[in-house]
């Protein structure tokens, strides 16, 4: 086991990269075939701003923090360290049983970015997009995405975590994120299925309200039972999906949408 799981970190960048285009790739067709309302600005105007921020996001990461996530699992699998090792539970129920958890772990990190003021100074750059598409999911500033990898890690140790359970889901969390934020339409019977067990595109739409009680509600990424267990779940929001407002009141110019507002905007006062 712990050869296949070498070989799984090593390859865990390409598999990563690989799910995140065509998932990418199959939302954006969607969008442009079935849209669910029109978007604030052209893909034109804000595309290469959200685009531009996960890059310099990423290239952060791999400069600044030597292990990720995976390489926390290899370390709990070979040293057999955290909760889910100690317990000796059977492959499959660590596996299951990770994955559950880290995404737990999401579900509170996010609510933390927006009670914590320092916190949300960073988190905030995601919700001054005034869009809502596959690509908000890419709009976080670099800062949050380091924080929140050495989140990742310590918890990756605490839970114990196998390195194949910490892979798939790092992909299912970033295929949520491109399914959730994509404007797609959804018949309402479908939408009403699938947010009984995950988070649809209209259920986190409400997520990214101009109100403030609809935009600290609806935290989950990938499992919606979190919202509904920890009472932050809202069904719709007051104004309808087609009239409602998206982004944060104080920033709704054509400035928001540039990669160096978003870098410099948890620094203004």
């Amino acid at each position: 086991m712990e050869g296949l799981s070498a070989q799984l970190q090593a390859a865990e960048g390409a598999i990563r990269l690989g799910a995140f285009l065509i998932i990418f790739a199959g939302i954006a067709l969607w969008e442009y075939f079935s849209p669910r309302r029109p978007l604030a600005a052209t893909r034109l105007e804000r595309w290469p701003g959200n685009v531009g921020l996960n890059i310099v996001s990423n290239l952060l990461l791999r400069i600044a923090v030597p292990l990720l996530a995976v390489d926390a699992a290899l370390y709990v699998e070979q040293s057999k360290v955290g909760l889910l090792q100690w317990l000796s539970l059977p492959y499959w129920v660590q596996f299951i049983a990770a994955i559950v958890l880290l995404d737990c772990v999401i579900y509170w990190q996010h609510v933390f970015f927006h009670q914590v003021p320092l916190l949300w100074r960073l988190h905030r750059v995601h919700h001054t997009d005034t869009g809502f598409d596959a690509t908000t999911s890419l709009r976080f500033h670099p800062i949050e995405i380091l924080l929140s990898m050495f989140i990742k890690i310590f918890f990756v140790v605490l839970i114990g975590a196998p390195v194949a359970a910490v892979i798939l889901f790092e992909v299912i969390l970033n295929g949520a994120a491109l399914f959730n934020h994509g404007n797609i339409q959804l018949p309402d019977r479908v939408d009403g299925l699938l947010r009984k067990l995950i988070v649809t595109p209209d259920m986190h739409r409400v997520h990214h309200s101009i109100r403030p009680r609809e935009y600290n509600s609806n935290f989950g990424f990938n499992l919606s039972i979190w919202d509904r267990l920890f009472r932050t779940y809202r069904a719709q929001p007051e104004e309808g999906h087609d009239r409602m407002t998206i982004g944060q009141r104080e920033y709704q110019t054509p400035e928001a949408r540039g990669l160096l507002f978003m870098l410099l905007l948890p620094f203004r006062k």
